[in-house]
């Protein structure tokens, strides 16, 4: 078991708070990744937890045991490190048997604990080496091991995969899954890329300015983004942002913005929130259309990804970025229709930057706590 809380955890370095009043449930067995943009506090949060930081404020439960004051040695939780640190001047099998030796156990109970480990995860050819003569993710494996062999309710990742190249962090972010998945023990990962987020995650939290932004699962941050930082950080490109005007149009809503004006699929008069309001809409939703198409733009330039391709399109002073499937049948310079379906819109306040609830587009996905009303539901 390894239930994992954070009840009102802050930091402060001096008079700057780096990490504010963060509340998390960290069920047994999840594997939940502490995401955001560098200096937003998730690896000092992470080494709260270690017991290598102490708290400003708050308490830390592991299964529902205050370990607040708990020396890092006497948690459950076992920490893997960005710079692997491991020991250079012993063997690869020394170095996953450290934890082993430090607690008395016998040669016999190393030597087995050290051979099933490094079996699990591929190291036993390399038992005998030091880590100078392996590659980066060989060491990232070993520090793994040497995690594994204490056999720990939770892992304690930080940033585990930065060190290595983007083939290599591929196929580890596969291993790790399939660690997680047989191990069946509390992963807690931190990472500023959100693809190793997305692709691993049970759950993700999304922390900005030292603050949880938004707690889910990975299809639940995409699809129904709490705030324009939530939709702004994740997708590739990210989810185009405009402002634009709630105005009526022949009985109906309509978003209205420079080159924009597209229907909500609502009635006039629907609307008892904010007539002024941030538009947000995915790339890979906007369709190219037809002649008949209701909005209209300019082709500005086209980006090859191999299987797909990024459009960036002006329509006025709005501008818009559109993935589609390769090859697409306009290039730079060309005028071009886009559709949308009402039900990809999303709308935030925009002063707040707060989700508005007006129909989600994923009705089964929680709506922000604080969002703002814009329609009768």
């Amino acid at each position: 078991m390894a239930r994992i809380r954070l009840d009102g955890v802050s930091k402060r370095f001096g008079t700057t708070p780096v990490v504010q009043e963060v509340d998390l449930d960290i069920t047994d067995g999840e594997f939940l990744v502490l995401l955001g943009p560098s200096g937003c506090g998730k690896s000092t949060l992470l080494r709260m937890i270690a017991g290598l930081e102490s708290l400003s404020a708050g308490r830390i439960l592991l299964d529902d045991r205050d370990i607040t004051a708990t020396a890092p040695r006497q948690r459950d939780v076992a920490m893997v490190f960005q710079s692997y640190a491991l020991y250079p001047h012993l063997t690869v099998a020394k170095n996953i048997g450290f934890p082993l030796r430090a607690r008395g156990r016998s040669r016999e109970q190393i030597r087995e604990k050290v051979t099933d480990v490094a079996s699990t995860l591929g190291l036993v050819e390399h038992l005998d080496r030091r880590p100078a003569a392996l590659s980066g993710g060989q060491r990232q494996r070993v520090a793994l091991a040497r995690a594994m062999v204490r056999e720990p309710g939770a892992f304690l990742m930080d940033e585990p995969l930065s060190n290595l190249d983007a083939a290599l962090r591929s196929a580890t972010r596969t291993e790790l899954t399939g660690l997680h998945r047989r191990l069946g023990t509390t992963f807690l990962y931190v990472t500023h890329d959100q693809v190793e987020a997305m692709t691993m995650a049970s759950r993700i939290a999304l922390l900005n300015g030292g603050r949880v932004e938004q707690v889910g699962t990975p299809s639940q941050l995409y699809d129904t983004p709490w705030s324009t930082f939530v939709a702004a950080f994740l997708g590739s490109p990210p989810m185009n942002l405009f402002d634009a005007e709630i105005v009526d149009r022949a009985g109906e809503l309509h978003v209205v913005a420079d080159g924009v004006d597209t229907p909500l699929g609502l009635p006039a008069g629907a609307a008892s929130g904010p007539r002024t309001v941030t538009v947000g809409i995915r790339p890979e939703r906007l369709r190219l259309g037809t002649a008949e198409a209701r909005l209209r733009g300019v082709v500005t330039a086209v980006e090859n990804l191999g299987g797909e391709e990024i459009l960036h399109i002006s329509l006025g002073a709005t501008s818009l970025a559109v993935r589609a499937p390769r090859p697409v049948p306009v290039q730079a310079g060309d005028s071009t229709g886009l559709d949308v379906d009402s039900r990809d819109i999303h709308l935030f306040d925009s002063g707040t930057g707060r989700r508005l609830l007006w129909r989600p587009p994923h009705e089964h996905v929680a709506s922000a706590p604080d969002a703002s009303s814009l329609s009768v539901a």
